[in-house]
């Protein structure tokens, strides 16, 4: 079972990454794979130097539950070092377990568009970019909406400034948390709260996760304490999944 709130299970068939924009500032994945390293756990050998890991690629064969998986949460699948045939095995399994869903959320926009110009998008996978600011995570909607995938969403977190106007034409589900840990950045109410009106207004489906570790009130806590309540509620929206 996953911890993260807007899955069921972690699928890491890919470890360890690279930083491309301000969001992988203070990365959880390499703070985990850095721990599981020390403690010896198996593929995380390289710490979070890029580990392709096949053995993993029959993980979901073997679940016959119905289950909701967040692809790569240590990893991005479309990094530029990912070989295109081990995206292509990936997508196989994904292909041939049309009784789970797959969620694959990466920051290499552009990748993932161009890796989907000449192949189809299984039904079953739930396309996603992350969207942390203007400057990088904004310009990687386009690219999102462009594919031809049935479910498409925005995973907004960390929120670090006011996004603005978002263009929510083609996105199914939008994601929004504030950041946690050492050195976490602040996410104001008004951010948030705008994001998640554009989203009621557009009939998109809307998921706030965390405030993370300063709450709505501005001061710096324990995550827990901060909750996940946006103006006394809790918002758990998420679209449907057709089996």
């Amino acid at each position: 079972m996953s911890k993260i709130e807007w899955t069921e299970q972690t699928w890491n068939p890919v470890t360890g990454c690279t930083k491309v924009s301000p969001g992988c500032k203070h990365c959880y994945a390499e703070t985990m794979s850095r721990r599981l390293q020390a403690m010896g756990a198996p593929g995380y050998e390289n710490g979070f130097k890029l580990s392709l890991l096949p053995e993993r690629l029959s993980q979901p064969y073997r679940r016959q539950k119905p289950t909701m998986y967040f692809v790569n949460s240590m990893s991005d699948l479309f990094q530029d070092e990912v070989p295109i045939a081990f995206i292509d095995r990936v997508m196989d399994v994904i292909h041939q377990t049309p009784h789970h869903t797959y969620q694959i959320l990466t920051k290499r926009s552009g990748n993932m568009r161009e890796y989907f110009s000449s192949r189809p998008v299984p039904d079953n996978a739930w396309l996603g970019v992350s969207v942390e600011d203007r400057k990088y995570g904004k310009p990687r909607i386009p690219d999102l909406v462009a594919i031809k995938a049935r479910t498409r969403f925005l995973s907004i977190e960390p929120l670090l400034e006011d996004v603005g106007q978002l263009h929510l034409k083609g996105i199914h589900w939008v994601i929004v948390g504030g950041e946690s840990g050492s050195g976490a950045r602040l996410m104001k109410e008004a951010w948030a709260r705008s994001i998640r009106n554009q989203c009621l207004a557009a009939n998109v489906d809307f998921f706030f996760k965390q405030w993370g570790a300063w709450g709505a009130d501005g001061k710096q806590r324990n995550k827990k304490a901060n909750g996940r309540l946006l103006d006394g509620k809790v918002w758990d929206m998420i679209p449907s999944v057709v089996v």
